[in-house]
């Protein structure tokens, strides 16, 4: 991204983005982040999500019972305290709400730098060209396990082919 649009990725790196979300009270399988903001917040009481959010430097805006949520500016690119490298650290990818986007994004999120300026499309699309190029499918047979640094690699998912699956995950430092 820095070879085709160094501009942007400057920009990114000095604004960070912010993210809007418009969350339901209940949990929604279909949505990437699939969790209302009573799941997230662990709570029914507005009160509470609204404190719990603010403790999370998000803030909560009600809309009838459910919770536009509001967070950052957030850094999107890191510095990997390692192996001091730059690593692309943020949800453009499911977040840009743009014509470039269709297949990954609903439409109840949205990503704008943190000035405020919008994501351009035509980087999104080269973006998103990347992100399709340089993917690599790990082949499971049963018995899998799979390590990965959350921190350096930029991971996804697909579609199941074969249901269920189990994903067993555990935070590290």
């Amino acid at each position: 991204m820095k070879e085709k649009h160094p501009e942007f990725v400057a920009r990114l790196e000095e604004h960070g983005l912010t993210y809007t979300k418009v969350s339901s009270e209940d949990d929604d399988p279909s949505s990437f982040t699939g969790s209302g903001w009573k799941s997230t917040y662990k709570t029914d009481d507005k009160n509470v999500a609204q404190e719990r959010a603010a403790k999370l430097g998000a803030k909560l805006e009600w809309i009838g019972n459910s919770a536009k949520i509001t967070t950052g500016p957030v850094p999107a690119v890191r510095l990997h305290k390692e192996s001091r490298r730059k690593t692309w650290f943020n949800s453009l990818a499911v977040s840009y709400n743009g014509p470039a986007n269709k297949k990954f994004c609903r439409g109840d999120t949205i990503v704008e730098l943190g000035n405020g300026d919008p994501v351009p499309d035509d980087v999104m699309e080269d973006y998103l060209k990347f992100l399709e190029e340089e993917c690599v499918a790990i082949p499971w047979k049963k018995g899998d396990v799979l390590l990965v640094n959350n921190l350096m690699v930029l991971h996804g998912r697909r579609p199941l082919l074969k249901p269920p699956r189990r994903i067993l995950a555990s935070l590290c430092k």
